[in-house]
């Protein structure tokens, strides 16, 4: 499965929610999660040794969709910039792909 690239956009202060849909390229069916569990952190670079992580959940395995979100008080605690994110799943056997990863821009929020 090919790496899909998605740069996402999060408001400080407020929840930040995304849902991703994955289908097979061979015949472009839903690609099944079944027996996966999914993961996903940011990080302000690659290397950082410290990350927020998203609660991530598979919605529907058979249709191939996860939803990854963070709460006001996560997006509060990130400062405004660029970071980095990636989404992997991990099959029973221990298998881990990388499925989503991209650029995350965090930006103020001015409510509070």
């Amino acid at each position: 499965m090919a790496v899909y690239v998605s740069n996402i956009i999060i408001e400080s202060g407020t929840t930040f929610d995304s849902v991703f849909e994955f289908e097979d390229f061979a015949d472009e069916s839903a690609f099944d999660l079944t027996d996966q569990t999914v993961s996903a952190q940011i990080r302000k670079h690659p290397n950082s040794s410290s990350a927020v992580s998203f609660a991530s959940t598979i919605t529907s395995a058979s249709e191939g969709k996860i939803s990854i979100e963070l709460s006001p008080t996560q997006t509060a605690s990130l400062k405004q910039g660029r970071y980095v994110y990636d989404v992997v799943i991990e099959s029973t056997g221990g298998k881990k792909t990388k499925i989503v990863e991209g650029s995350a821009i965090v930006r103020p929020g001015v409510t509070r």
